[in-house]
């Protein structure tokens, strides 16, 4: 994995996006390449680097229709 595409998994970790989607999302390159590309958009619009991945992790958990807070209800 590139270094920044390990820079964004681990920034969107932080965030609490799971793993498994994350490596789903990272296993296709279009769409690792679409998240790449919404977050050098996000930077250049003058988003922080941690801000940039908040808002990106926003977009995932409402296209999944999911709340953090779901995810840690069906870990347990």
């Amino acid at each position: 994995m590139k270094i920044k595409r390990l820079n964004l998994y681990q920034r969107l970790r932080d965030f609490r996006i799971p793993p498994t989607v994350l490596d789903n999302i990272f296993s296709e390159e279009k769409d690792a390449n679409i998240l790449e590309v919404a977050f050098k958009s996000l930077i250049n619009d003058g988003f922080k680097e941690d801000e940039a991945a908040k808002e990106i992790s926003k977009m995932i958990f409402k296209e999944l229709d999911l709340t953090p807070d779901q995810l840690l209800e069906d870990e347990k």
